[in-house]
């Protein structure tokens, strides 16, 4: 069994989720699906891909229960068929796979790390969300008192399966949009290395987002409030720890 998995949250994706899925298998990587409570046609598709191809696990919840919970039982799940390490991507096709290759490398050099994506964009991005990320920017520098996590929103990045899991049992994680950078922050609150990445994002003309306007804003919200508080008796150790911010080319 490959030591590295891809882990691929979906909900409602029936476009792109089988050329998603080919262009992960192609590099040979086995493929974790996590069924978040998508419609029939999009659960039936993974369904099929997944008894085509015995490196393609299907894992469903119940309901959908948000990006961040699905990441979380992928994860999770990860541990228990002994990945050592599982590499995120989206499944609307905002990632470019070609650059899959080169986040692996990261991981190689750098195992204990985890791997993480800075997204440059092209013209398809929408500007106010392209703005917007600035805040969260501000709020995650603020709340790790570094530079070191540049972009804490990307889901493209390689986590080394033990210790996020670990970290998962242990903090709690937000289940939606808040995620992404709640793992990072709190990763790096533990200690963890953080490595980041220029990767490609588009956004296709035709593609899906599930970004719940007023409801995720309020999360993202509340992430950082806590945060902020969770920062401030972490004081000292922070201190302690500010030097340079490690990013890879």
């Amino acid at each position: 069994m490959s030591d590295l998995c891809a882990i691929v949250p979906v909900y409602n994706h029936p476009g792109t989720i089988a050329q998603t899925v080919r262009d992960v298998r192609q590099l040979g990587l086995p493929v974790i699906l996590v069924d978040d409570g998508s419609e029939p046609d999009c659960a039936e598709i993974m369904k099929t891909l997944a008894e085509a191809d015995p490196q393609v696990y299907l894992k469903r919840l119940p309901e959908n229960c948000g990006k961040g919970a699905a990441v979380k039982a992928g994860l999770l799940w990860a541990e228990v068929l002994g990945f050592c390490h599982a590499l995120q991507i989206d499944a609307d096709g905002q990632h470019n796979p070609a650059e899959i290759p080169w986040l692996i490398s990261l991981s190689g050099k750098h195992p204990d790390a985890l791997i993480s994506g800075m997204p440059e964009y092209d013209d398809s991005v929408p500007l106010l969300r392209y703005y917007a990320r600035y805040l969260t920017h501000v709020w995650v520098w603020i709340n790790t008192l570094s530079l070191e996590i540049r972009d804490s929103m990307c889901g493209f990045r390689v986590y080394p399966v033990k210790r996020v899991c670990q970290l998962i049992r242990s903090q709690y994680l937000g289940d939606r949009m808040d995620y992404d950078t709640e793992v990072l922050v709190k990763w790096f609150w533990q200690g963890g290395r953080v490595v980041q990445t220029k990767t490609q994002v588009r956004y296709p003309q035709d593609g899906i987002s599930h970004f719940r306007g007023f409801e995720d804003n309020w999360l993202i919200t509340k992430m950082h409030t806590r945060l902020f508080f969770g920062m401030l008796w972490r004081l000292p150790r922070l201190l302690l720890r500010r030097g340079p911010s490690r990013r890879a080319p």
